[in-house]
């Protein structure tokens, strides 16, 4: 009884998340579905019919089962044989439907890879895979984004350039600049090319846009790489007194106004709510160990999924997890590991 309290009296200091986590987890523990992954992702994927997933043809039949019972289909235009999961991110997974939801639960929660890996008891490499592949998935969501209405937009938030991971590549991999030393000042201060320059914008209805554009300041270039095709023309932009904008603007035939360093508003328009972006972006990336350079992106397209998708977080966990399981791409662990140091937008 006395390990019984002691752990009752440990739950006692959870948050709501943790608990709701917990549940969830036990839940699964003792309910586990009759549904497999295979047949959660042929539902959700093929929900409409059948069709390759090599040459997105529709004339498919069946072509006996793999020894672990799994179903496998024959294209009769390509020829090629798959399965379910064939060209997803759950392609060779040997975990069950179940630890995927508790990971997306994790992921909605915006909880630590250790913390991610001991709830749903996979390694901690795994834990680290499993994000960037989601994540990378999600990516195809997040470039479909288009702003319209009101659009507030700035380039001031800025991160420093990390190169963490890149030295396991140490035999292509070289160093561009000397090593920064814990507990010695080596950065150069104010706005420099030791800080990747990530432009933002949000619209009324808490739809984002976010990516890395270039070291040091932005310019128009820049701009155009981030945001060309992601505006609706008859928006209205918001934004500082930054020229770049203004040449952004003459060339997308957009509406803009420009509010002056210091002052809250213009009329109806303000930049409150990239302010509060901003605000809220550093504190989630503030909230993991330091984030490799090369893996920014994600992270970005993390926090906007999590913090500014006007859905619940009942939605999100649904949405999130028909979106990865079922998108036509497969993401290999070495195509993470093999990133580009500095992810710019161009």
């Amino acid at each position: 009884m006395a390990a019984v309290s002691s752990i009752l009296a440990d739950i006692a200091t959870l948050s709501k998340a943790d608990i709701d986590t917990l549940k969830n987890h036990f839940a699964k523990m003792f309910l586990k579905s009759a549904v497999t992954l295979e047949e959660k992702v042929k539902d959700n994927r093929f929900s409409d019919g059948m069709v390759c997933p090599v040459c997105e043809c529709i004339h498919i039949v069946r072509n006996g089962h793999r020894k672990d019972g799994t179903q496998r289909y024959v294209c009769r235009d390509c020829g090629k044989s798959f399965v379910a999961t064939t060209n997803t991110i759950a392609m060779y997974t040997e975990k069950d439907i179940e630890t995927w939801e508790t990971y997306i639960d994790c992921m909605i929660n915006g909880f630590a890879l250790r913390k991610t890996a001991a709830i749903c008891d996979i390694s901690l490499n795994t834990a680290f895979y499993w994000r960037h592949k989601i994540l990378g998935a999600l990516q195809n969501m997040a470039d479909s984004v288009i702003l319209n209405g009101i659009i507030e937009a700035d380039d001031e938030t800025f991160f420093p350039v990390s190169y963490k991971g890149d030295h396991k590549n140490s035999k292509i991999f070289v160093m561009p600049r000397p090593a920064h030393k814990r507990g010695n000042d080596n950065h150069v201060r104010g706005v420099s090319q030791e800080q990747l320059c990530v432009p933002c914008a949000v619209n009324r209805n808490g739809l984002s846009i976010a990516k890395a554009a270039t070291l040091g300041r932005v310019s128009t270039n820049d701009l155009h790489a981030v945001y060309d095709g992601r505006f609706d023309t008859n928006s209205v932009l918001v934004t500082d007194k930054h020229n770049s904008y203004r040449r952004f603007v003459n060339s997308n035939g957009m509406q803009l106004v420009q509010i002056k360093g210091g002052k809250a508003k213009k009329g109806i328009y303000n930049i409150q709510h990239i302010n509060n972006y901003h605000s809220q972006l550093k504190k989630f990336i503030a909230r993991f160990d330091g984030i490799s350079s090369k893996h920014l992106n994600n992270y970005l397209i993390w926090h906007n999924f999590v913090n500014y998708e006007p859905e619940s977080d009942v939605d999100k966990r649904s949405i999130l997890l028909k979106f990865v399981l079922t998108q036509n791409m497969m993401i290999h662990t070495l195509d993470i590991s093999k990133k580009p140091s500095i992810p710019f937008a161009a």
